[in-house]
């Protein structure tokens, strides 16, 4: 998830802080009491200001930033960044502490984010959404196209520490654009790479590198994505077809993370509560999926426009 990515591309297609955590619904209920239960969903949207303390390239469009600040949160769910007197945007969490996100410069909002620099402020909110959901039962299969690679690596941390078979496949339009490779590596987990110029590993689709790997018959994996919403569709029909589990992170214009303002809706479901992680099984059917998205008016356009 990257902010205002979604809208944008419909037009063009280990340090340890030692601050308190953000709170989580439900918390304060089991800490002692309703009045502490509303003060930790009062702060868990509230923004609070913090500072960057590392600004890394990633690609010639894609940087990381990391917060001076930690997050409770899990692989898949998201924050609501936030720049005074420009705009809020989600964006997927790439790390937990320090508070790490990857953002992809597509539009006014995350290009003014690319601007800032180490000690600028930026404020934040969440943790909101869905997580991913490991398979202790089956090997794990992590597909990301783009800046999808970010979160997935959070995952894929996890999924190692719990002992888990992981295969990562990355794909990007050329090298220049695949992003945390080096990461992937020194976690010592099977790559598969597809860019579709050619210029690294397969030519093509990351989806048609992944299934000229054999790997989704010879060891029926799970399989976790993030990505544009083309790899999705792709992804859900692969898993229909072969009867595997599969979870995707879809991405949906945002305006309030939890619910409220059903701007992120996806036929019966809302993005940032059902999701953004969704199941295969909760896809099934839905007619915007692959096909259409709402604007900033809460307008239903076909994909593309």
């Amino acid at each position: 998830m990257n902010g205002e990515g979604t809208e944008e591309r419909m037009k063009d297609a280990g340090r340890r802080i030692p601050i308190p955590l953000s709170p989580s619904l439900g918390r304060g209920s089991a800490e002692g009491g309703c009045g502490e239960e509303k003060e930790g969903v009062r702060a868990l949207h509230l923004p609070r200001s913090v500072p960057i303390v590392a600004v890394i390239p990633e690609s010639r469009t894609v940087k990381t930033f990391v917060l001076d600040d930690a997050i409770d949160a899990q692989p898949g769910q998201f924050i609501m960044a936030w720049l005074p007197g420009i705009d809020e945007k989600p964006f997927s969490i790439a790390w937990d502490n320090p508070l790490t996100i990857t953002v992809a410069a597509v539009g006014p909002f995350t290009r003014a984010l690319h601007e800032k620099q180490v000690g600028d402020r930026v404020g934040w909110r969440g943790p909101y959404g869905r997580p991913y959901r490991l398979d202790p039962a089956r090997p794990a299969l992590l597909v990301g196209g783009g800046y999808g690679a970010a979160p997935l690596y959070y995952l894929a941390t996890r999924a190692c520490a719990r002992g888990l078979p992981v295969t990562v496949a990355l794909g990007a339009r050329k090298a220049d654009d695949l992003i945390f490779v080096g990461r992937f590596e020194a976690l010592g987990v099977p790559l598969i790479l597809a860019t579709d110029d050619g210029s690294l590993g397969f030519q093509g689709y990351v989806t048609e590198a992944v299934r000229a790997s054999g790997l989704l018959e010879a060891q029926r994996p799970a399989i976790y994505a993030c990505g544009p919403e083309g790899m999705l569709v792709a992804l859900h029909a692969l898993c229909m077809e072969l009867g595997l589990p599969g979870q995707l992170s879809v991405e949906r214009y945002m305006k309030c993370g939890f619910g409220l303002c059903g701007q992120c809706a996806l036929d019966d479901l809302l993005v940032c509560t059902d999701g953004p992680v969704l199941t295969v099984e909760q896809l099934a059917g839905k007619a915007d999926f692959g096909h259409f998205h709402r604007t900033t008016t809460g307008r239903r356009l076909p994909l593309g426009h």
